[in-house]
């Protein structure tokens, strides 16, 4: 097929980083490839795996001449998904990461709410599952979803990812017929369609944790509308042995404070209440403030639990191999602390009473979805 895009049926470009994900590639890639919307780059990034996931991916792009492989030195997955971005053709982009199973009719419904809106990013909802309904879900999602009973539209997308994010919340909103959940989506780039222009200029950064937390703001600054369909088209696998779901070094939650600081004076630029921002910088700061003593108590970050930056497609320095963890977890303190002397008092009450809610939420999630078998 050739990689232009198409009047009647536009090209879609699907990046997918790969690391030794033997185990799920392929249930991830046959969704992929057996999309209603058959004119698609899917694009797999190799980033250094070493279990025999880069074998699989050249056995489709032999087998499928839609697929692209590109081969490179482990690097993280920022380092990959910006591989996928200078690669794609697609008038449209699209992510998926790889182990999770997209449903057949994905990009065919993003991509018609998309363009009979004139949105500039369309989302669906999504589903968690635990590996023991792998063939289920697989089975399911080759079925196709239901046509959405309604698509909804709404501005200022930076303002909803900022204060849309309490479950409790937009199940309240729900009840009360402002359709609140539609408004809800986070930083991840998976179950979403955008167009091309949306990322000139814009790449993720490479060798840090939180890359997609990083690009965030500036993505849906620059959006402004866009469109939400009320089914499940993308199921989420939950691993016990996945970056999510792991302990962390404190240079994983530097990462974070880092990202989150700037997307705050990125709000702040904009005039957007920056709730979620703060929820994710004080939690982090006070996680990297933990780990920063445990790690100059002389417990390494692997003894902790922590997940080896190469061997997770997440690359960073490690916090034990920098000249002092504690030195930049105090650095952070004092970076967080002036940042939230920048919020009046009305916008850090409310940031702390979001937060708050969110803690609880978080809890509950962490008991259910996490221990997802």
């Amino acid at each position: 097929m050739t990689k232009t895009s198409d009047a009647a049926e536009p090209l879609v470009s699907i990046i997918v980083p790969v690391y030794n994900a033997a185990d799920y590639l392929r249930r991830c890639v046959d969704s992929i490839l057996a999309q209603s919307h058959t004119n698609l780059e899917v694009i797999l990034v190799d980033d250094g795996s070493s279990d025999g996931s880069a074998q699989v991916c050249d056995e489709y792009a032999a087998a499928d001449q839609r697929v692209t492989v590109i081969h490179q030195a482990n690097g993280g997955i920022g380092r990959a998904q910006n591989a996928g971005l200078d690669a794609a053709h697609g008038s449209y982009i699209a992510f998926s990461d790889n182990d999770d199973i997209l449903d057949r009719r994905n990009i065919e419904l993003l991509l018609h709410a998309l363009t009979s809106t004139g949105a500039d990013m369309s989302k669906a909802r999504w589903r968690q599952f635990g590996v023991s309904q792998i063939d289920q879900v697989a089975d399911e999602a080759r079925h196709g979803a239901t046509e959405p009973s309604k698509i909804t539209v709404f501005s200022h997308p930076l303002h909803a990812y900022q204060t849309v994010f309490c479950k409790s919340l937009r199940v309240l909103g729900g009840a009360l017929g402002r359709n609140t959940e539609a408004k809800y989506f986070n930083e991840a780039n998976w179950c979403r369609l955008y167009r091309r222009e949306l990322w000139d200029g814009i790449r993720f950064p490479e060798g840090v944790y939180a890359q997609d937390t990083a690009v965030a703001c500036r993505l849906y600054a620059r959006m402004g509308r866009v469109a939400d369909i009320d089914v499940n088209l993308y199921n989420w696998l939950q691993r016990a042995d996945s970056v999510t779901h792991r302990m962390r070094s404190a240079s994983f939650y530097h990462d974070h404070v880092a990202a989150s600081l700037r997307n705050m004076r990125l709000c702040q630029a904009e005039h957007v209440l920056p709730a979620r921002s703060y929820y994710t910088l004080v939690s982090n700061n006070r996680y990297e403030q933990k780990a920063a003593r445990i790690e100059a108590g002389g417990q390494s970050a692997s003894a902790m639990g922590a997940t080896n930056p190469a061997g997770t497609s997440a690359t960073t320095s490690d916090a034990t191999n920098s000249p002092s963890a504690s030195a930049v977890a105090e650095s952070d303190n004092s970076r967080t602390a002036q940042a939230l002397t920048s919020l009046s008092l009305a916008q850090r009450l409310t940031c702390m009473a979001l937060r708050a809610i969110r803690l609880f939420e978080k809890f509950v999630y962490d008991h259910k979805i996490k221990n997802m078998k």
